[in-house]
Parts: C-alpha cells; structure tokens; sequence
C-alpha cells in the first residue's frame, strides 16, 4: 500500500509541476529501410512510442511514393514518421502542431532519417478561421492538450503564457502547397475533439482531392455529435472502418451509423468509394 501511494503521489508532482523533458534518439532496425531513428520525449507522462514495419505498412496500403500527406495534431512524430517512410523522400509529410514543448521533439524527428523521408514540422494549429488562441492542458508538462478562443476551457487548468496561431488549412495549402495538391492522398486529424469543426472547414478541399481521411472520435462526443460526425464524412462517399492501432496486422472492422457509441474513443479510417 504505502509504494502504490508514493508512486502516485510522484504521479501527482510530476502532473502539477512545470518541466521541459528533453529528447532521446534510439534506433529501430525496419526490415525495408534498416536502421531507423527516432526522438524519443522523456515526459514520464508520455505513452512510450515505438516505430514498426507495421506502422509502414499500414500506411503503404493506401498510400504511394510520392504522395502528399498532412498531420493535424502530429504531436512528437510517431505517426508522422511512418506516413514519410511509406510515401518516401519523393513525398511530403506537413507535420502540425501548435504545442511549443512538443514542436521541439516533431522538429527532431523530421531532421532525422533525411535518407528516407520528407517531412516539414510546422508550429501551427489548424483552425476554422485565422488567428491566435489559448493553448490549455490537464498537465503541467503540456503532455496534453488544446486550443480554444476563451483563456478558461474544457482542455484544463494549465495554460500556456502566449496564445498559439491558427491557420485554416484550405487556405494555407492554396499559399504555401499549391502544387503538392493534386498528390493529396490522406489528412489524419487529432485534436482533442475538435475533428467534426475541422472536416468541416476543409469540404470543398475534401470533395476536390477525396483523401484518405483518419480522425478520432472523441471520448466526449455524445450520441448526437457522434452521429453528426458519421453523416458529416459519409455523405462525402466515404467507408468508415474502425482502426485498433495503426498496424498492417490491426483489427478493422466497417462502421455503419449505429456502431458510433460500440466504442468510447476510438480512431475512424475513412476511404472515399470507388
């Protein structure tokens, strides 16, 4: 008993005390590619990421060398490195993520691996409209987290002591990416809840190029958001299909409207219809 409660009372400090966690690289030895790096964050609050061929794979079932990709909510990379590995140096990978804490750790790893990938980090959150908004956490490490337009909001006590900016995609791309556009192939979406706003902001985007979409659905969405968010990317032409983990070996299971409360929070992979 008196070691459970010290492990959670140092659980507790570390929750409640700002620190800046640096990074380690480690390697992983990936059947087609040999010697991967990779930027590890050492917050003790973080899910330890791994990367796999699995990983790669998964994303080379739809995807292609050359592809365009887009990361709303890269966090430190983990997914973002794989994307880049499947589509290769050829493509592009635009990694997003408003966080400066975790930037630090996704700026690493896209300096690493240069044989293999293309990704361009950018400290940016995206938005239904331009402009500059809190940033707030559960956790005073910033392990978490989201923007919104009040400094008190659902995403928690701990906020950061400038706001972040926020761009609408639609618009960026068209400035910064024009010709990347036509090589769009998939946008996966995580943002705290704030996926169904994004979808949103980004239709005439999504009926152009008919990406690839993956996106969350938030554990605190309720039926009636879940549904809107299942009407929302259907009526685009898309199959929605579970996702377990971001593994060629996952369990994937096609979603209709009524199984969007089988799961609390789950990842959707959306494929547009031949």
């Amino acid at each position: 008993m008196f070691s459970y409660l010290k492990r959670k009372f140092e659980k507790y400090k570390i929750k409640t005390t700002f620190k800046e966690y640096p990074h380690k690289v480690v390697e992983y030895d990936l059947p087609e590619f040999g010697k991967v790096s990779f930027a590890r964050w050492e917050n003790p609050l973080e899910a330890e990421k791994h990367l796999s061929q699995g990983q790669v794979d998964f994303y080379k079932k739809i995807l292609k060398k050359g592809d365009f990709i887009i990361d709303i909510g890269a966090h430190i990379g983990d997914s973002t490195i794989p994307m880049a590995l499947a589509v290769g140096k050829e493509g592009t990978v635009l990694g997003f993520d408003p966080n400066p804490y975790i930037y630090k750790i996704l700026e690493q790893n896209a300096k690493l691996n240069k044989e293999f990938t293309n990704i361009i980090p950018l400290q940016l959150a995206i938005t239904t409209y331009e402009g500059e908004f809190f940033y707030n956490s559960s956790e005073a490490t910033y392990n978490n987290g989201g923007i919104a337009e009040t400094e008190q909001n659902r995403h928690g006590k701990y906020g950061l002591n400038e706001k972040v900016k926020g761009v609408k995609l639609q618009e960026f791309l068209e400035a910064n990416f024009p010709e990347q556009l036509p090589k769009l192939t998939l946008i996966k979406i995580d943002t705290e809840g704030y996926d169904t706003d994004i979808i949103q902001s980004i239709l005439p985007l999504l009926k152009q190029h008919k990406p690839n979409l993956i996106f969350e659905c938030f554990t605190k969405l309720t039926k009636a958001q879940r549904h809107v968010l299942y009407d929302l990317v259907a009526d685009l032409g898309y199959d929605l299909f579970y996702v377990e983990a971001f593994d060629i070996n996952t369990k994937k299971q096609a979603i209709k409207r009524e199984n969007m409360t089988d799961w609390k929070h789950f990842d959707i992979l959306a494929i547009p219809k031949i």
